[in-house]
């Protein structure tokens, strides 16, 4: 008996839909809320983001002490990033931000929002300018998302500069050509004030 060929499907390797990232098990989240730390890693998206403040906030509420923040990431949407500046800015418990991998680009904004800061011996920080989404939409709209982006990058430069104690005219051109920084060379920035050996 001949079947249909509606009915064959010659699976290849390359037609998988790629794997979602691996979420972090629940009992390590609770190991880390009670421990008072936050760790973010990937692209911070609003997601992630609300998710995140959510945590600082919940963990402010909880009392005045210390909360770590541990950052591995890349890259970051400004508004999403901004959304976790504004939280930590709210934060009334001090917070001090490890770099345990690469941040990047808006996430900067995040670590330098931290009251103190340090990283790890082989973190690596790149400034540069945070990609812009391509808006759709009106000619009107896409010129209002273009100074909403240039308002919020103005915004992230003043925050670099005024953490690392910088001028922002250095700031601006570090972003333009994207320079990476080493654990040293961000001491010497003023990016961070220590390097983490344990």
């Amino acid at each position: 008996m001949e079947h249909s060929s509606r009915f064959r499907y010659d699976r290849r390797p390359d037609d998988d839909p790629p794997a979602p990232p691996p979420q972090p098990a629940p009992w390590l989240d609770e190991q880390l809320f009670g421990r008072r730390m936050v760790f973010l890693r990937g692209v911070i998206e609003p997601e992630l983001a609300g998710r995140a403040a959510a945590t600082l906030l919940a963990l402010d509420a909880l009392g005045p002490d210390p909360i770590t923040l541990h950052l591995a990431a890349e890259e970051g949407q400004l508004a999403a990033v901004f959304t976790l500046v504004d939280a930590l800015d709210a934060v009334h418990a001090p917070v001090h931000a490890t770099a345990v991998g690469q941040v990047g680009g808006a996430a900067i904004g995040v670590f330098c929002a931290a009251q103190t800061r340090s990283a790890f011996a082989h973190a690596r920080f790149r400034l540069s300018e945070p990609k812009v989404t391509s808006p759709g939409g009106t000619a009107d709209q896409v010129v209002a998302e273009a100074g909403r982006y240039l308002r919020d990058l103005e915004d992230l430069v003043l925050r670099i500069a005024a953490a690392t104690g910088q001028p922002r005219s250095r700031v601006e051109d570090d972003l333009s050509i994207g320079r990476v920084l080493s654990a040293e060379e961000a001491v010497e920035y003023g990016l961070i004030a220590s390097i983490t050996s344990r």
